[in-house]
């Protein structure tokens, strides 16, 4: 199984919260091993461990040894980012796992040890005492067995719901103390009448039928139809242009993957209040962003740091069950179970990411403020990161009608805590000695795997990170509400013109008033 390095790097960078100085080991190469031992295991017996229900398809390289070290400091971590994760359960889990993994081992070594005696020339008594013997050691074996099985499974829960680390920068508590890095434009002042929401307009300009979609498919859904759907290929052609200008590799993407690897990004779509759709009856689920398959694109693979950064922007639909999402907030397209988006994502090397991250944000607000719209860029606080995120930053437009700003846009540096899992590495020469970068271009075409081919190249995991470019409903809100006219017609952002045939002003189709 493959073992982490350190996980201590995860959360030195909490220094910058907590008065106690923290361990921040250099993550060094990757490693390939069984798990560590433990000197002090736990004294709870593994009977006390149940299956859990929503169990995780796959096993995570989680170093429980470097949770259990720096256990204080993963408990802060969760803490200021109010995460559900229990590390402390997690490392008594582990200690179990060593206890119960050592005696069947014993167990496997005492039988291995019995069968051979039974190789040679013995009288028959002898014998049936050893047939006997390994007879109760291949059932206490099975028995062993089947209690490892049943607490690495509680371990790896337990593991997987632990967070990532949280960037020092990262402003603590939740939503309202976010920090504004920038403010681009100003709210427009309506002169003359009073501005509608985007549902008014939208249906009186015949752009969308939430009605009909309600009786197809329920509540939440839509059709997208004359203007409307014509705008969504609009919006998606201009973002894919826009972001393959900027040397991003355009894709579409599957919308259904499978539960692993949704669980390898860092999302839990058999657990509590989850927000994707699992399949009945199949391993295989909705996916609710294209940062999912891209990601998957690269699993198990590694790269040469030369490679890097790979930078990938897909067209996917996004599924997403929303769950308590109502009132105002939910209103109209603005919270929506199926939408389309434009997703930008990265891999790099540790050292590229924090740049790479700015380069997203820096992307997105150019591409907001050539559509005309007023939007603030923030720094989300450690209570509204995902588990995968080690710095957010979100853009929220201003949307008259709902008389609120909106986020349209999330872009999130996930370090390695997504590859981590999906097992995407890279291999990049050692330069800490001339012998070994001499070596290391010696090898430098070692076979996949090998961690480079010699003592002259080390092999560590890559960073992703991922940005919104386009999500389509929430742009077609803003777009509405803050581009409306007197009239109840909309004046379409000149940026998006070419893309609509030339067209300037949304109205209502005349047989359709």
């Amino acid at each position: 199984m493959l073992l982490n390095p350190s996980l201590s790097q995860r959360y030195a960078c909490l220094q910058h919260h907590y008065s106690r100085p923290l361990p921040c080991p250099r993550r060094q190469q990757l490693q390939r091993g069984a798990h560590a031992s433990s000197t002090d295991p736990a004294t709870a017996p593994a009977s006390a461990v149940t299956l859990h229900q929503h169990a995780p398809s796959f096993k995570a390289a989680i170093d429980f040894k470097s949770i259990k070290a720096d256990l204080e400091a993963v408990e802060r971590n969760c803490k200021v980012r109010n995460s559900r994760a229990n590390p402390r359960r997690a490392v008594e889990l582990y200690e179990e796992y060593v206890r119960v993994k050592l005696e069947a081992d014993t167990l496997r070594a005492d039988r291995n040890n019995n069968s051979s005696r039974m190789k040679g020339k013995l009288e028959k008594e002898e014998r049936d005492k050893l047939i006997a013997a390994g007879q109760q050691l291949k059932e206490a074996l099975g028995k062993a067995e089947e209690q490892v099985a049943l607490v690495e499974q509680a371990m790896q829960v337990e593991g997987q719901r632990i967070p990532n680390s949280t960037h020092p920068e990262v402003p603590l508590g939740g939503e309202e103390n976010a920090t504004l890095l920038a403010s681009v434009g100003e709210q427009r002042v309506f002169e003359g009448f009073q501005p509608a929401d985007h549902v008014k307009l939208a249906e009186s300009l015949k752009m969308v039928d939430f009605d009909a979609a309600a009786e197809v498919t329920g509540q939440k859904f839509y059709y997208l139809c004359n203007a409307g759907a014509l705008l969504e290929l609009a919006l998606v052609s201009w973002a894919m242009a826009r972001v393959g200008a900027k040397g991003y590799t355009p894709f579409t993407t599957p919308d259904i993957v499978k539960a692993s690897v949704l669980e390898k990004c860092g999302f839990q779509p058999r657990g509590t209040n989850t927000q994707v759709y699992s399949i009945e009856d199949s391993p295989l689920c909705l996916t609710g962003t294209a940062e999912v398959p891209l990601a998957g694109l690269y699993m198990d693979k590694v790269l040469q740091e030369s490679e890097l950064p790979i930078r990938m922007a897909a067209f996917g639909h996004c599924f997403r069950t929303e769950a308590g999402a109502a009132g105002a907030a939910g209103k109209g397209l603005f919270r929506v179970h199926q939408f389309s988006k434009v997703e930008m994502f990265i891999l790099c090397a540790p050292s590229q990411s924090d740049a790479l991250h700015e380069e997203l944000r820096v992307i997105g607000q150019e591409m907001y403020t050539d559509l005309g719209l007023h939007f603030k860029v923030l720094d989300m606080p450690s209570e509204d990161l995902g588990a995968s995120a080690h710095r957010k930053f979100d853009m929220e437009a201003w949307m008259p009608g709902l008389n609120r700003y909106g986020e349209i846009s999330s872009a999130s540096n996930c370090t390695d805590y997504q590859v981590m899992e999906c097992r995407i590495c890279m291999t990049c020469l050692d330069v800490q000695s001339e012998e070994g970068a001499s070596q290391g271009k010696k090898q430098k075409g070692g076979k996949k795997g090998s961690g480079g081919g010699g003592a002259g190249a080390r092999t560590e995991f890559v960073h992703t990170l991922n940005s919104t470019a386009c999500a389509v409903p929430r742009i077609i809100v803003a777009i509405l509400e803050n581009f409306q006219q007197a009239d109840g017609s909309v004046i379409v952002p000149q940026q998006l013109r070419p893309f609509l045939g030339g067209m300037e002003v949304i109205r209502a189709p005349q047989s359709l008033k």
